[in-house]
């Protein structure tokens, strides 16, 4: 997802991830997958097609698809060793409910899968601060091409409101990432994700505050 004008080496990640073969293991999936997956089983779809971007190690695609058998989740990462690792999970888990990887770059005009759309539901774990904003803005245009009409978009992660932090840990976060990349950030609700969801037909729905100072946040295709 990294701005195809720069150069620079781009990270996935702001952690330390364990390797066994091609699986990854990510310490904050295993902290906050069971918060994040009673939360999507409470508001988001509860059958239909998910698209999963950003999938990471794919380790929230395979704890949710387990939990909801009536959904078809469809994971992927831009990222090549993210990709060997979903594939790798997606393997050991043998749902026939989960789909991938696809290799979706969220900047693209086209993701090659609108084919299959629409989609009920578009899910980002902890992506859009990580990446320029061109992400958010390629993400929020995805999602008006893809969901449905009253299809769910999920984020969860770090989010400031009216230039606002929620905490002080979640503004020397800011920082830190800054100082990482200038691109990168916590997003604002207000500020820099209301006009994105106004352009592409998508309305806040549901903001639930989630453990250390985390945010999940739904839109709905209008």
């Amino acid at each position: 997802m990294a701005d195809k004008s720069d150069d620079r080496p781009h990270e996935v990640a702001l952690e330390t991830r364990a390797a066994a073969g091609e699986k990854l293991y990510s310490p904050s999936a295993a902290r906050n997958r069971d918060a994040i997956r009673d939360v999507m089983l409470d508001i988001m779809p509860s059958e239909g097609k998910i698209l999963e971007i950003g999938g990471g190690t794919g380790e929230h695609g395979v704890h949710i698809a387990a939990a909801a058998p009536r959904l078809t989740w469809h994971t992927g990462d831009p990222d090549p060793a993210s990709r060997a690792s979903i594939a790798a999970w997606i393997s050991a888990a043998g749902l026939a409910n989960l789909k991938g990887p696809h290799a979706i770059d969220v900047t693209a005009e086209d993701w090659g899968v609108e084919a299959g759309a629409p989609f009920d539901g578009l899910v980002s774990i902890n992506m859009i601060h990580i990446a320029p904003f061109a992400a958010a803005t390629g993400l929020f245009a995805g999602a008006g091409r893809v969901l449905r009409s009253g299809g769910a978009l999920f984020f969860y992660g770090p989010f400031s409101r009216g230039g606002v932090h929620s905490a002080p840990s979640n503004e020397a976060f800011d920082a830190s990432l800054k100082s990482r990349d200038p691109r990168w950030g916590v997003r604002d609700l207000e500020r820099d994700l209301a006009l994105l969801a106004q352009k592409n037909a998508l309305t806040r729905e549901a903001i639930v505050e989630m453990p250390a100072n985390n945010l999940c946040v739904i839109f709905r295709k209008q």
